[in-house]
Formats: C-alpha cells, sequence, structure tokens
C-alpha cells in the first residue's frame, strides 16, 4: 500500500509526515511523533482517552484517519502547557485532585478546554455534557467537575 504524505500544524508547529492511508491518528501522535499523552483505549470513539482539538473541534483521534488531518491544525495535551507553565485547565485538574490514575486525564482537559473555548461559564449540566464523551475507570468525576467548576468564576 502507497503512503501519502500529510502536513498537519501539531501543537503550533507544521509537521511534514508520510502515512499509510489506513493509519489512524493516533497511532501517529504515539508511534511516529511520540506524543503519549493522546492515549488508546477502546479504539472505538467511546472512551475518549485520545480526545485531540482538530481544527478547533474535539474528536476522538482512533476515529480518524491521518490522512484526513492533512492541512489540519491539531492541539494535544502537550500542546496546552508546559512543566513549568501549566495551562489553567491542568492547573485546576491537580488542585482539585482530578487526576487520578492519569489514564483519562489528557482527553477530559482537552474537552473541559474545548468547553470553556466556546462557553466560559457553563453551568454543571453543560460540564457534565461536554465531560460524558470521557470515561474514567477511577471514578473520579466530582473531582472532575469541581476543577472546571473553578475556571468559570
Amino acid at each position: 500500500m502507497e503512503k501519502q504524505q500529510v502536513n498537519i500544524k501539531i501543537n503550533g508547529k507544521w509537521t511534514e509526515l508520510v502515512v499509510y492511508p489506513h493509519e489512524l491518528l493516533v497511532d501517529t501522535l504515539r508511534e511516529r511523533l511520540h506524543l503519549t499523552g493522546t492515549k488508546r483505549g477502546c479504539e472505538q470513539g467511546d472512551c475518549g482517552a485520545c480526545t485531540v482539538i482538530l481544527n478547533g473541534k474535539l474528536v476522538n483521534s482512533c476515529l480518524v484517519l491521518s490522512v484526513q488531518a492533512d492541512g489540519a491544525e491539531l492541539l494535544t495535551i502537550e500542546g496546552l502547557g508546559t512543566r513549568n507553565d501549566l495551562h489553567p485547565v491542568q492547573k485546576a485538574f491537580i488542585e482539585h485532585g482530578a487526576i487520578q490514575c492519569g489514564y483519562c486525564t489528557p482527553g477530559m482537559i482537552m474537552s473541559a478546554k474545548a468547553l470553556l473555548d466556546t462557553n466560559p461559564h457553563p453551568d454543571e449540566a453543560e460540564i457534565r455534557e461536554a465531560l460524558s464523551g470521557n470515561l474514567c475507570r477511577c471514578g473520579g468525576y466530582v473531582q472532575m467537575i469541581e476543577a472546571v467548576k473553578s475556571l468559570c468564576k
């Protein structure tokens, strides 16, 4: 199978890649670019572990082919903040104990960021709805909701 060239602006930097036509974005991010904050979970778009922001919209990267992202702008958890300068959503998750095992955290944070980008003052029902596409196996939803609510003041 012949590979295809794609250009994707990832976390603010244009990246040129050669990918297989059937290659999933989650695999390109994790295996080729070593952006392992995006997790591989259910591989069916149900758990939200692979959530990224593509052209300003929340997507499950396990449901997107890398060739579909050609020319697109992509934001992953690695592009939000740095170890020394965390994004406010990342800080809020830490402050409210919303990290727990950490597996779902990147997807949850990306979902929260996308919500706050479009609705800076969501109510609790809107927060719950925004996070509903992400499964937390540790059951830490209360802390995650509180973390997002703390940013709405």
